[in-house]
């Protein structure tokens, strides 16, 4: 259990830690000489609840090391605000109460310091003074303890209340990917680097690799020491000194890094967040205003951009994108303090909502809806929020990182919306609702394709998509697509899509002309012309007699066999009726281009043409120098002729025939 002390300089916080646990939190040379606590002490205790190790974080009361003061508090359960009974409530005290409030620090207990040098009337008044700067905040009725750690009155009714608390807290399981910012990085002999901090979410164990961040430089765990006490392990709330191993020195570990889990790495510079503005200040808080930022271990300078009316009016809670200076590691949940531009005053504070937040379109109403849901702090209402905002699915990747859910957790998200989509690394949920508007939409969408061309064999994906009245993700645009398929409204022929039962239809000019060309195929017999010879014959171009063999092939009345060559369906057949019958005579049922030549009729030429064609459709394989029959002639030509042109991923259609069978 770790406990916060604050309150101003000098009001006895130090002096009350050494009277509980016997240990002086001082430990720097100049916090000797100076009398002052400057940076964080820790001290931990196992006599005043022997069930539970209490850790004391010992914060600076100086104004001018409130920065340190908050890398102490913004991972805190429960506070020890210290108050002298001499001097009462100061500007720090003040401040530091604020701080505690705006960073949602909900437990905690007053220590009236000093009161071996008041009177009882002085002790009543400030006890007054306390209840009263306590009420509207988290510690509002917070027990006072009148105490003097010189005499040591009072300290006897704090340890036994502390030993309450200890015993009645109940700690909540670990959740999220380890996240710990660093206080303090230091190097032992022996060991090496060392550095600390409170773990704010997850759970880590010796040899787990993890990673600095936001520089993203990638460690492991040495050894581990949680509570001041050597361990394998160290969870969510347990104040930890890791050991690193890798390729880092002291001097690559700043105070504001963080040792997190691998999939816990993020690196952002722009930070959605919900802030409050101190009702102390004496104006409203205006866009892009110049502030120092603290989260968690970190003080980064930046601006606040207000995400709706452009300012926040004293003593109100707004929305605000955080525009900062420097990249920091954030999560969803975690603590922010916001200070003046010259770091004296503090004006406020809140927590992160969205720590991905977008360089552009930061306030459009699309955007301000998906901040509002994620500020739902019940994250199964916030994702059903998600879903019903976002017609073309949600990012689930997204708020997988935002939220620093663990594979666990994140697989219980996608389980919680109704659809789920995966393709390329991303992962996008889905309403029902929408996805039935979004099949209505492609169905839609592919009706007006057909009747806008209706000699084209369909719409591939990617025009399809485009034809959609907003935009989709691939993912999701498959994974209807997909549904369609299996209900049967749709098919997959060879590259395009289409309604099923639809039937490719040619225009009346093409029809008159495809006919003048049939008969002359028709004539051919056993020697099917090429298109060159089809042109010479009709006295048109040569490319504009294959544009033409090309949308009849789209029809299904012609396959293309060669680069030159197109033939009808009924001669294929015929063709390969040939090849079957007369491969039933022979003992090995194999035969050669030549017996195929004799069987045919046709040209050497054009029977290795033909049968190439046929080992495309995998209705003969080639063995050496012969041919095998794979399956009956009659039913060659049943799926799409030109599926041996396109590629094996793509799925052919099975109506292309219809006209001809």
């Amino acid at each position: 259990m770790i406990i916060a002390t604050a309150g101003h300089v000098d009001h006895g916080k130090t002096s009350l830690i050494k009277a509980l646990t016997g240990v002086d939190a001082d430990r720097l040379p100049e916090e000797k000489k100076r009398g002052l606590t400057i940076d964080l002490g820790f001290v931990y205790d196992t006599e005043i609840s022997p069930k539970t190790v209490i850790g004391f974080v010992d914060v600076p009361g100086h104004e001018r090391f409130i920065h340190n003061m908050l890398a102490g508090v913004t991972a805190i359960g429960a506070a020890l605000l210290v108050v002298a009974a001499d001097d009462g409530p100061m500007p720090q005290t003040r401040e530091h109460l604020d701080i505690l409030d705006l960073v949602g620090v909900k437990a905690g207990f007053v220590a009236l310091t000093k009161v071996d040098r008041v009177d009882a009337g002085r002790i009543a008044e400030v006890t007054a003074e306390i209840t009263a700067l306590l009420d509207g905040t988290g510690l509002a009725g917070a027990p006072i303890f009148p105490i003097s750690a010189t005499d040591g009155t009072g300290v006897d009714a704090i340890a036994l209340h502390l030993k309450g608390l200890a015993e009645a807290e109940e700690r909540a399981p670990h959740r999220g990917n380890f996240r710990m910012a660093v206080d303090r990085a230091f190097t032992i002999a022996g060991a090496g680097l060392v550095v600390t901090g409170l773990v704010q979410a997850g759970m880590i164990r010796v040899g787990d690799a993890i990673i600095l961040s936001p520089g993203g430089r990638e460690l492991r765990v040495r050894g581990l020491r949680a509570q001041n006490q050597t361990v394998e392990q160290a969870v969510e709330g347990e104040r930890c000194a890791i050991n690193l191993a890798g390729r880092v020195r002291k001097e690559d570990v700043r105070r504001g890094d963080w040792i997190v889990a691998q999939r816990a790495h993020i690196r952002t510079r722009r930070l959605d967040a919900q802030i409050r503005v101190l009702g102390s200040e004496d104006h409203a808080l205006k866009h892009w205003t110049s502030v120092h930022v603290h989260l968690g271990t970190a003080d980064v300078t930046g601006r606040i951009a207000i995400l709706e009316n452009k300012k926040i009016s004293v003593g109100d809670t707004g929305l605000v994108q955080l525009v900062l200076n420097t990249q920091v590691n954030a999560s969803a949940g975690d603590a922010v303090i916001i200070r003046d531009q010259s770091a004296r005053r503090t004006i406020g504070g809140g927590w992160i909502v969205d720590p991905l937040s977008p360089a552009r379109g930061r306030a459009r109403p699309k955007r301000l809806s998906w901040v509002k849901a994620m500020c739902v702090l019940d994250r199964s209402q916030a994702l059903d929020e998600i879903l019903r905002i976002a017609p073309a699915g949600a990012p689930l990747h997204i708020l997988e990182a935002a939220w620093n859910l663990n594979e666990t957790e994140a697989q219980k998200l996608r389980n919680a919306a109704d659809v789920c989509c995966v393709g390329d690394g991303e992962v996008f949920g889905l309403s029902l609702a929408h996805w039935n508007e979004l099949a209505a939409s492609i169905l839609s969408a592919l009706e007006a394709w057909h009747h806008d061309k209706p000699d084209a064999g369909g719409a591939n994906g990617v025009a399809l998509m485009r034809a959609l009245p907003q935009r989709c993700p691939r993912a999701v645009f498959e994974h209807v697509v997909g549904g369609l398929i299996e209900r049967g409204e749709i098919i997959r022929a060879g590259a395009v899509l289409q309604r099923r039962g639809y039937e490719i239809k040619l225009t009346d000019p093409d029809e008159k002309q495809w006919h003048r060309v049939r008969s002359i195929m028709d004539a051919a017999e056993n020697r099917p012309p090429t298109i060159w010879e089809i042109s010479e014959a009709l006295g048109v171009d040569q490319n504009q007699i294959g544009r033409l063999l090309a949308r009849v092939a789209k029809v299904g009345l012609i396959a293309r066999v060669s680069a030159n060559r197109y033939m009808t369906i009924e001669m294929l057949r015929a063709l390969a009726g040939i090849a079957e019958k007369g491969a039933q005579h022979l003992p090995s049922g194999q035969f050669s281009v030549a017996a195929y030549r004799d069987w045919s009729g046709m040209g050497r030429n054009l029977s290795i043409e033909i049968l190439e064609f046929f080992d495309k459709l995998k209705f003969t394989r080639r063995v050496g120098n012969e041919r095998q029959i794979l399956k009956p002639a009659a039913g060659v030509f049943v799926a799409d002729i030109e599926s041996p042109h396109q590629s094996d991923a793509e799925t052919p259609r099975t109506n292309s025939w219809t006209r001809v069978h």
